[in-house]
């Protein structure tokens, strides 16, 4: 499985990134911590999260990476706010109102964690495979074939000029690249540590044992059967329940989600400076966006 991929819909994105160059130096999870471990300045405060995590559910999990990153409700809310602002700037201007953009369930998990290891959910497995739940893939898709199609006769530059001077107030949650590298070089450097290579070969062994033939959990995630949008079918419903129950037996999860978790710990060592400005640049982004949203309930109240 590729690292989970986030959808955001970005018009005119205003970077909380530090500059590109800056970050380039130790990004990969193996690097040892740059100046010393006491040279790192005082971290933030972090961005508040979601409750105690429970053991059996990877969506309730926490990566050290998280922090420094916007959630996905964060995303949903900076969203919602740009919105807003866009479709304030465009009826001034005269344009159709357009509808308001899908501010759903995604479909890659309620969280970073939730589906980053594979499925784990047996009832939904029982019912859709490797598809997402029904009913939020229906309304995710009508909501954005709605929104697709931009107001019937609306001026391209007026819509780019609302959309600019909605991110001078509400800047686009982008992820900071060093985060990205981040998320990216840890997913894919914990599949190789020894300590998942040899629970991925427990996974296969029990899959083995069903009738189904797969070297580690990735594999059935890139089968091709599994990607139809026209239907779920039953060769797909049974090789997922026979993933979730092996994942029952076999903790492929929390043991990946460890693995990964060890290796982003050294890289944020390495880059904590950097990472620090991140962090405040997204304290402050999400707090523009709720300080919008705040003058925009008092103006129509």
């Amino acid at each position: 499985m590729n690292s989970p991929r986030r959808t955001v819909k970005v018009a005119a994105p205003v970077l909380v990134a530090v500059a590109a160059g800056v970050v380039a130096v130790a990004v990969l999870p193996t690097s040892p911590p740059a100046g010393g471990s006491g040279q790192a300045k005082a971290a933030a405060t972090p961005v508040a999260r979601r409750p105690v995590e429970d053991r059996s559910d990877p969506a309730t999990w926490t990566l050290p990476i998280e922090p420094y990153l916007f959630s996905k409700a964060e995303v949903r809310a900076m969203n919602r706010s740009r919105d807003r602002l866009i479709a304030d700037c465009a009826k001034d201007a005269g344009l159709p109102d357009s509808g308001p953009a899908y501010d759903g369930p995604g479909t890659d998990g309620r969280t970073e964690t939730d589906l980053r290891y594979g499925i784990h959910d047996a009832a939904l497995a029982a019912r859709r495979g490797y598809h997402p739940d029904a009913a939020d893939q229906e309304a995710r898709d009508r909501a954005m074939a709605a929104g697709a199609v931009d107001p019937a006769g609306a001026d391209a530059d007026v819509l780019r000029g609302c959309s600019a001077s909605a991110g001078l107030t509400v800047p686009a949650p982008v992820q900071a690249e060093v985060v990205q590298a981040i998320m990216r070089d840890s997913y894919a450097e914990s599949a190789k540590t020894p300590e998942v290579v040899a629970v991925f070969a427990r996974w296969s062994a029990c899959m083995k044992a069903k009738g189904y033939s797969y070297a580690k959990p990735t594999d059935v995630d890139d089968d091709p059967r599994f990607h139809a949008r026209d239907g779920v079918g039953d060769v797909e419903i049974a090789t997922a329940t026979a993933d979730v129950a092996c994942r029952t037996r076999i903790p492929v999860a929390k043991v990946w989600f460890e693995a990964e978790s060890a290796l982003q710990t050294k890289a944020i060592r390495a880059n904590q400076d950097v990472l620090n400005t991140v962090r405040a640049g997204v304290e402050q982004a999400v707090g523009r966006a709720a300080a919008a949203d705040r003058a925009v309930g008092a103006a129509d109240s």
